[in-house]
């Protein structure tokens, strides 16, 4: 494997215990002998279960694979958008791609995310559960899915972003082009895939909406309380974020040639 892996995979997680090391071990099968090598970055968010010490037992099995993992820790739970931001900022492959802990998208849709990457057809892909194409296996209850379908409709009016679903948790980025844009993220929660693209689009960088396979898995970490409204929050606040130059560096930062990101 090369010093500097082509892909590094980031996959935030709380109180994953029970079920990191069976997502290491497929994630570690699946990229074997991955072309061009890859990195693991697990960020533990705060977990109290154990979660790194579990992670950091698979380090040798994976290296032993030729694949490289680093375990970061957060000081206490800070959200799922600033472990992903911990993760793509610590990486070093060309391509970051970010999967949630239960693999809710499998390992095997991987190819339809780097393709278009690779043919340089965009500068980041996102897998949708919501384009005609998508496959769902296993459905969420019909009141999740309520909400999900709702809060996308919010996005849509309050950002303009034209994404059937920005909420998948899998999607892969062109690291130079998309390192200032995780620079400049404000949103922590689980609302930071809307500030991502909606900076993507003010910075002109395509991004490629893709139909995935989805099963929804048990112990999902989004609880229907109080707090699902803070992402309608986090999403009406980007504009606000906008007029009072949280973004500004986006205009002046230079955009790295496309045609040198074909793999």
């Amino acid at each position: 494997m090369s010093t500097t892996p082509y892909l590094s995979l980031i996959i935030p997680a709380y109180n994953e215990a029970e079920r990191i090391a069976p997502t290491l071990e497929s994630v570690g099968v699946y990229f074997r002998n991955f072309p061009g090598g890859v990195e693991i970055i697990v960020v533990d968010d705060g977990s109290t279960d154990g979660t790194a010490a579990v992670v950091a037992g698979a380090r040798p099995t994976l290296s032993a694979w030729g694949i490289a993992l680093c375990v970061l820790g957060n000081p206490g739970n800070q959200g799922k958008g600033s472990s992903v931001r911990r993760g793509f900022l610590q990486a070093r492959g060309d391509v970051v791609l970010f999967s949630d802990a239960d693999l809710s998208t499998p390992l095997t849709e991987t190819p339809k995310l780097l393709a278009p990457l690779e043919r340089g057809e965009c500068e980041a892909t996102i897998g949708s559960r919501d384009l005609p194409d998508s496959q769902i296996g296993v459905h969420q209850s019909p009141w999740r899915e309520f909400a999900g379908r709702s809060f996308n409709r919010f996005v849509r009016l309050v950002t303009g972003l034209p994404y059937a679903d920005t909420q998948c948790g899998f999607k892969a980025f062109r690291r130079e082009v998309f390192a200032p844009i995780f620079r400049l993220q404000q949103v922590m929660g689980f609302a930071f895939d809307v500030e991502i693209l909606y900076l993507a689009r003010k910075r002109g960088v395509r991004v490629l909406e893709v139909p995935v396979v989805w099963n929804h898995a048990a112990g999902s970490k989004v609880g229907l309380n109080w707090r699902s409204i803070k992402p309608f929050w986090d999403v009406a606040t980007l504009s606000w974020y906008d007029r009072r130059g949280r973004y500004a560096e986006l205009s002046v930062a230079p955009l790295p040639s496309f045609s040198n990101l074909v793999k």
